[in-house]
């Protein structure tokens, strides 16, 4: 019983901020002598490393920040640099600073300039912004060359830190990959999206017979099963992300992520009650609607090249699905080969459940009531 109990504790060590990672956001347009650059960086980002709040009430004030903008671009211009053969190109503020809401919190907004005297074929970009204190930081940038039509998406990470930015436009094909690898991304470190995955699966390798599960007579029954989840999930996402990212339809997004949270609830207790057995599919295609959502505000904060919108939708969706077959091709013979044992049935079903069930309550608490740090 203690070895099960500590199981489940592990869920609970999970991070509080489910959804999002610590991420910046750069939009670099090349011009005739060097980068303009606009950059996203969250204010409690900045004031981890830079201790912003004076009066450390746990709120910021503009005029908390904007005392310390000096010190913000200072920051800045220390963790970005551009290079063109061999040559540095000189960072510096191009206008104020200013304040700007993303789905997350507040993020501060700078306007650089990195003039270079030569521009070659590929500029070199240096991105080290807060990996010294937090190594799964990323910088999301997109790169428009001068005179393009379509940016080009980059992701700056601690072992990506240094990256060439081409100077003529990309191809459509390296667009799709680009967004094909952070569809993969995103759903392995949506933890939200995969406990909801992750508590509908839990029982396809089970049955409900006299108010009590019992082992799936066969694999073949369980993959039958997991497929009508898989699928349902799938289909429901890929409708309500083409038509967010399309402009069609839009919820606010503390209500998306709270409703998230609120579905990996719903899931992980229908496991303890075995309320909806085999019609899983049904919560995983009504809720799925919802994930769709919170996945197109991702792709949003990310950015969409217009003239390449078509690619990046079908390249993040893509991927979305080779992340979440990924999940399934590791869990399904696990817990296949586990279903008969009382480890699987009360261990993982029952009280990593209810740790699950126990950590989405407080993502739903955090988000509904707007607790979460700006």
């Amino acid at each position: 019983m203690i070895r099960w109990l500590l199981l489940a504790a592990l869920f609970l060590c999970a991070p509080a901020s489910a959804h999002k990672p610590s991420d910046s956001y750069l939009s670099l347009r090349g011009e005739p002598d060097g980068v303009a650059v606009r950059w996203d960086v969250a204010l409690r980002d900045l004031d981890y490393v830079l201790q912003l709040d004076r009066d450390g009430n746990g709120e910021l004030t503009w005029g908390e920040v904007r005392q310390r903008s000096a010190d913000i671009e200072k920051l800045a211009v220390a963790k970005l640099a551009f290079a063109s053969q061999g040559s540095a190109c000189p960072l510096a503020p191009a206008g104020p600073l200013t304040l700007e809401r993303h789905s997350d919190g507040t993020y501060a907004v700078l306007t650089l300039h990195a003039r270079c005297e030569r521009l070659a074929d590929i500029l070199q970009v240096r991105y080290a912004m807060l990996f010294d204190v937090d190594p799964t930081h990323r910088g999301l940038a997109q790169w428009t060359p001068a005179g393009a039509a379509a940016p080009q998406a980059l992701v700056f990470a601690a072992d990506s830190a240094v990256q060439d930015l081409k100077l003529a436009a990309p191809s459509g094909w390296e667009t799709l990959r680009q967004y094909v690898v952070e569809g993969i991304w995103h759903i392995w470190i949506g933890f939200d999206h995969i406990l909801f995955l992750v508590a509908l699966l839990l029982p396809a390798v089970l049955v409900r017979q006299q108010r009590a599960w019992s082992p799936s007579p066969s694999l073949r029954a369980a993959s039958v099963d997991v497929l009508k989840v898989v699928t349902a999930f799938t289909l429901a996402h890929s409708i309500t992300l083409s038509l967010a990212v399309l402009g069609l339809a839009s919820l606010p997004s503390r209500l998306v992520e709270s409703v998230i949270a609120a579905s990996v609830v719903v899931a992980a207790l229908n496991n303890l009650r075995g309320t909806i057995d085999r019609k899983r599919w049904v919560m995983a295609f009504v809720f799925g609607l919802v994930h769709g959502f919170g996945f197109a505000s991702v792709l949003a904060d990310l950015g969409l090249p217009q003239g390449a919108l078509a690619l990046a939708l079908v390249g993040f969706n893509l991927g979305v699905e080779i992340g979440q077959l990924a999940i399934v091709a590791a869990f399904l013979p696990v817990a296949y080969l586990l279903r008969s044992t009382s480890f699987y049935r009360i261990g993982v079903l029952r009280f990593g459940s209810l740790a699950v069930a126990l950590l989405a309550a407080w993502w739903f608490v955090e988000r509904a009531f707007d607790l979460a740090p700006s």
